[in-house]
């Protein structure tokens, strides 16, 4: 049974003529007659009597018509649904960031969002790179802010920014003057680095890899603010991406000089999801394609 049947039909029990019915549909008669036999035929009963040049419905044809109108009522319904919500930015956004972005980078961007989409909800889950994969997959998240690059042809990446890494030392350190620091000079110091699965941890792992430092780590965390309140009373010290970095505190920052020491934050999706209105703003605000 297909809909234009459905329509055909309706259109005929209305004007009581197929020449009429064909008219006002923009078919040619034979065509809607045809439909409306194939219509019949599948439901194994006569809908309309011919009487000459007039058409009248059987019984069946009366009962028929009720649930036919229902389900091109129901139908236009739901189109004028899905036009509406196109067009609208009202509905949940939810954003998976990593702890090691959510406190520096979203603060401005959630403030600008709201005001932009006030109709919309959004939902912040702070996770670690992994889960926040996962949630992409299952769908539970609509955009993840994570380090790129990230594993997976499911994915569909947008670099936002790439910034450089810092040594955050004591402030009375030897090297707190310098303009710039090999990690190689710290091979001596004891360190204090993110814990396992954060991917920082691999970013700043990486780093003192290619300076063929192997560091002594005395802490983990899961967060910068406690590494950083450790490094201030000289236990240690660090690596934190610029935008990580406290002005005014008892830590000193020295950029790290190796080239390729730096950090990208992007914005990911599933590949191939269907993004409303208030996602693609959101998406637009992270790049800085909306002011």
């Amino acid at each position: 049974m297909e809909l234009q049947q459905l329509r055909y039909f309706c259109a005929v029990a209305v004007t009581g003529s197929f020449s009429r019915a064909a008219e006002h549909t923009h078919v040619s008669q034979p065509s809607l007659s045809q439909q409306i036999r194939k219509l019949e035929d599948e439901l194994g009963a006569r809908l309309f009597d011919r009487l000459g040049r007039s058409v009248r419905l059987t019984e069946l044809g009366k009962a028929f018509l009720p649930r036919a109108r229902t389900v091109l009522r129901e139908l236009e319904a739901a189109k004028g649904d899905v036009v509406e919500r196109k067009d609208s930015a009202a509905g949940p956004v939810v954003v998976g960031v990593i702890p090691t972005v959510a406190p520096y980078l979203l603060p401005p961007l959630l403030e600008s969002f709201a005001k932009k989409f006030p109709e919309s909800h959004l939902t912040v889950v702070e996770e670690i790179t992994p889960v926040l994969l996962e949630r992409l997959r299952a769908g539970t998240i609509d955009v993840a802010l994570l380090a790129l690059p990230v594993r997976g042809h499911e994915f569909e990446a947008t670099a936002i920014l790439t910034e450089p890494l810092f040594a955050a030392l004591p402030r009375k350190h030897a090297l707190a003057r310098r303009r710039t620091i090999a990690l190689r000079d710290l091979r001596k110091e004891p360190f204090l680095l993110l814990r396992d699965g954060h991917c920082f941890r691999d970013t700043a792992v990486a780093a003192c890899d290619r300076a063929r430092l192997k560091p002594q780590v005395v802490f983990e965390s899961g967060q910068f603010s406690s590494l950083l309140s450790l490094v201030r009373v000289g236990m240690g010290v660090s690596i934190v991406p610029k935008m990580a970095i406290e002005n005014g505190g008892a830590c000193t920052f020295v950029r790290i000089s190796d080239a390729e020491a730096n950090r990208t934050v992007g914005a990911v999706v599933l590949r191939g999801r269907s993004l409303s209105r208030a996602h693609a703003g959101f998406l637009r605000l992270l790049v800085g394609n909306e002011k």
